[in-house]
């Protein structure tokens, strides 16, 4: 897909979280372009000393009526943390779209069999679009979403109006306590058609083993560090069936029998 550099406005900044900021960008010069679920977009930082290259961002949500693209950005950094303090009207140099995303014909579902989408932390942001772009299929996933705690949730009022939310708590404030796949939801894995996830490491790893044993499709939307965007400084170098990959250039997501990762016991 074709790459745009564009001067997107900030049309709102939503803070659902203390560590966290959503921001809602419009392109006021146009249509948007097409962006597929899975992908990200590079955003710029401009008044930081500190911070040099563009921050990596998944798309969350896309509104195409409103002409919308939304991040969901987690403040770990001097980069993030600056990119917090935009405001309504500001303007944000964005690159996108970027990488390659889930691919929605892969694996149809059927009556019996539905998606199931997992989401860990900020791993759960590229889930909220995908569950969207699959229910305007006419397809209604699972979204099983993980956090520490009740209140690292975000965005549930959301999810629930494209599919059916369960939700894993490790201190069990809400939801099911402990992980993600410790739910009770995943002792039925015929009613999946799919899983698609993305989140921690070690928690797309136990995902994916449960999707091995289950006999299921499974594609896992890795979260190595990145700074070029385009597969050109080596960065997030990722080993696969194939040799080695650039994740931001042939991912982010990809099927997990291609990862070495999923070999290792």
């Amino acid at each position: 897909m074709k790459k745009h550099i564009l001067d997107l406005k900030v049309v709102e900044v939503v803070r659902p979280h203390e560590r966290y900021v959503m921001l809602k960008l419009t392109n006021p010069n146009g249509a948007l372009p097409e962006m597929r679920p899975g992908q990200f977009a590079q955003l710029r930082v401009d008044g930081s000393s500190t911070t040099f290259l563009r921050r990596p961002i998944s798309i969350n949500f896309m509104d195409k009526k409103k002409n919308e693209v939304w991040f969901l950005v987690q403040t770990v950094g001097d980069g993030t943390r600056q990119l917090a303090k935009l405001l309504e009207g500001d303007t944000l140099n964005v690159v996108l779209p970027l990488g390659n995303g889930f691919d929605l014909e892969a694996h149809p579902a059927t009556s019996e069999k539905r998606p199931l989408l997992v989401g860990g932390g900020v791993g759960c942001a590229p889930m909220l679009y995908l569950g969207k772009t699959m229910s305007e299929r006419g397809v209604r996933p699972y979204f099983l979403i993980g956090a520490r705690t009740k209140g690292d949730l975000l965005q549930l009022e959301l999810f629930a109006q494209y599919g059916d939310v369960y939700v894993t708590t490790e201190d069990g404030s809400a939801g099911e306590k402990g992980f993600v796949t410790q739910h009770t939801l995943l002792r039925d894995s015929g009613r999946f058609s799919e899983i698609c996830c993305c989140g921690p490491k070690p928690m797309m790893m136990a995902v994916a083993r449960y999707a091995q044993s289950s006999s299921l499709p499974c594609a896992v939307s890795l979260e190595n560090k990145m700074a070029c965007g385009v597969g050109a400084c080596l960065c997030c170098v990722e080993d696969t069936q194939e040799g080695h990959v650039c994740v931001c250039s042939d991912g982010p997501v990809f099927p997990i029998e291609q990862l070495k990762w999923n070999t290792r016991p």
